[in-house]
């Protein structure tokens, strides 16, 4: 067994209706997934985040759900989903799936017979009203939602969405539903996945406080997680948590909450340093960030399948953010996010993009990598809202990408083609056969990390080197061992002394390139414009 597995893994997540298509229908597939393992495998990722894959209208990329317990025909079959976890248990490889119960799709066969019959079992699984009433709730997305109740001509009722109008939230107050929500969990737990990244956790905590059984929300967490433990002890809880970072410790719960929290906070600070191309958001926001509790952990990424939503930064800073990487308003979204890419958003500049690569592979926590964006792929803004990011992987420059042998007209979303983002210049079949590819530089930090524990889930502080434009953080773990990581955020070569380390004992474990031997007095470390060093004594690496 490997209880705490999560600490020291990289997670890989994958869009399966865009990763791979195996049967020619246009739409990629579970089956695609399982072909192409070996990339996971060979980019050395211990952990795929499968996005959902549930039978859904997809109107909201699959997050619509019309039924927890089955597969969308278009993706695949429930022997696709046992064989999928099956070959990627024998590659190593854990499966965490997306747990989307804050909310369905209007088409669920629960809000067909709850809102067809008032006296219906099912009309209590979601929240109704007479009138709109003011719960306190504003809608995810302001600019496309006018508010959070639609009226429902059958029902005869308005019934409350905090996100899409055709995804009606769910009342999670109700102990019939949470028994579904663990017989959904059972049931995938049951075939083999390691745990859930479990969706729009606040707005979950908030609904299920109106239960007077419950002291407050967080009572719906603690029973998931106790319901989760006895099932399967190695399965996580990953969740979605975009709060402010004083209210990190009521997910956390010290420890009988969420195993794995999303880092907002940190990931808004990232792209504010990047914005800036200075160290200090990065250190600020580690040094106000609650360690997590023993045996729980954060989870870091750059970009995901959503907007970069930068809420936890001050209006100042959001804005800052924004004219750096979405000058213009077709690349925001939601009068509060950006509907980019990580590559396009930093110019194409390839050791831009492996800076920060090498930034988040540094960071104390578990790292999150989007397909794609380990090749440099970009985005497509012609798509509506947050779909601009959830395009076809790019596996070579031929047909569609190498994504699907379908006709164009039947895709599920056309692939890059032209410009510096197309296929023709981004595709991992280019990027396999360059030793300097960014696919390969993203390769060699995903498995030096795996080796460097200290990073994973060890003691960590951030080091003064004097250097503005420097992120320089100090791992250590229980066993005395220790990391000394530094990524440089500008263009400008750098040298730099790091306090509290003997710079003569320390050796490259993973660099951007060749540097020579330090001969100053004291000795420095130099950096070449946007490198990055990662580095450990001499008596851990030859020991």
């Amino acid at each position: 067994m490997q209880p705490l597995w999560y600490r020291n893994a990289v997670v890989y997540a994958v869009d399966p209706a865009m990763f791979r298509d195996s049967d020619g229908d246009g739409w990629g597939d579970l089956r695609g997934v399982t072909r192409r393992l070996e990339h996971l495998r060979g980019l050395g990722a211990t952990c795929l985040w499968l996005l959902p894959f549930y039978p859904s209208p997809f109107k909201d990329g699959g997050y619509d759900v019309a039924d927890h317990l089955s597969v969308d025909p278009r993706l695949g079959t429930l022997p696709d989903v046992v064989e999928l976890l099956e070959a990627a248990e024998e590659a190593g490889i854990r499966v965490i799936l997306d747990l989307v119960v804050q909310h369905t799709s209007d088409q669920h066969p629960w809000f067909r017979a709850a809102r067809a019959d008032r006296d219906s079992p099912y009309r209590d699984y979601y929240i109704w009203s007479d009138e709109p009433r003011d719960d306190g709730i504003a809608s995810v997305f302001p600019t496309v939602e006018d508010g959070v109740w639609t009226l429902d001509e059958q029902a005869g009722q308005y019934y409350r969405h905090t996100f899409y109008a055709h995804e009606p939230d769910i009342n999670l107050a109700n102990p019939e539903v949470r028994r579904e929500i663990r017989r959904i969990m059972a049931f995938w737990l049951r075939l083999g996945a390691s745990g859930f990244r479990v969706d729009a956790v606040p707005y979950m905590v908030r609904a299920a406080g109106a239960d007077p059984a419950f002291q407050d929300g967080t009572d719906l967490l603690r029973e998931l997680r106790d319901f989760v433990a006895l099932r399967h002890p190695e399965a996580v809880l990953i969740g979605e948590v975009d709060v402010p970072v004083e209210e990190y410790e009521d997910y956390f719960l010290g420890g009988d909450g969420l195993t794995v929290l999303l880092n907002f906070w940190l990931n808004n600070h990232v792209f504010l340093a990047l914005a800036r191309g200075e160290a200090e958001p990065v250190h600020r926001a580690l040094g106000e960030l609650p360690p997590p509790p023993a045996g729980s952990q954060f989870a870091n990424w750059l970009r995901n399948h959503d907007e970069l939503d930068l809420e936890r930064l001050s209006e100042e800073e959001r804005e800052e953010v924004m004219a750096v990487f979405a000058p213009d308003e077709d690349m925001r979204a939601y009068g509060r996010g950006i509907r980019r890419r990580i590559a396009p958003m930093l110019g194409g500049d390839a050791r831009r993009v492996a800076a920060a690569h090498a930034l988040l592979l540094s960071m104390p926590g578990t790292p999150v990598l989007q397909y794609g964006d380990e090749i440099g792929m970009g985005d497509d803004l012609s798509r509506r809202e947050r779909l601009s990011v959830r395009i076809p992987m790019q596996w070579t420059a031929g047909d569609n990408a190498g994504f699907s042998s379908a006709s164009p007209d039947r895709l599920v979303a056309e692939p890059l083609k032209d410009g510096p983002f197309g296929c023709a210049e981004v595709s991992v079949y280019d990027q396999q056969r360059r030793p300097d590819s960014l696919l390969a530089k993203v390769g060699d930090m995903v498995r030096t990390r795996l080796g460097l524990t200290e990073i994973g889930h060890g003691r960590y502080r951030v080091l003064d080197t004097g250097r503005p434009s420097v992120v320089a953080l100090r791992h250590e773990d229980e066993r005395d061992g220790v990391v000394v990581t530094l990524v440089n955020l500008s263009a400008e070569d750098v040298e730099v002394r790091v306090p509290d380390c003997d710079l003569e004992d320390l050796v490259d474990v993973l660099a951007d390139g060749e540097y020579p031997p330090e001969g100053d007095d004291p000795p420095a470390l130099r950096l070449a414009g946007h490198g990055y060093r990662w580095l450990r004594p001499r008596a851990h690496v030859f020991k």
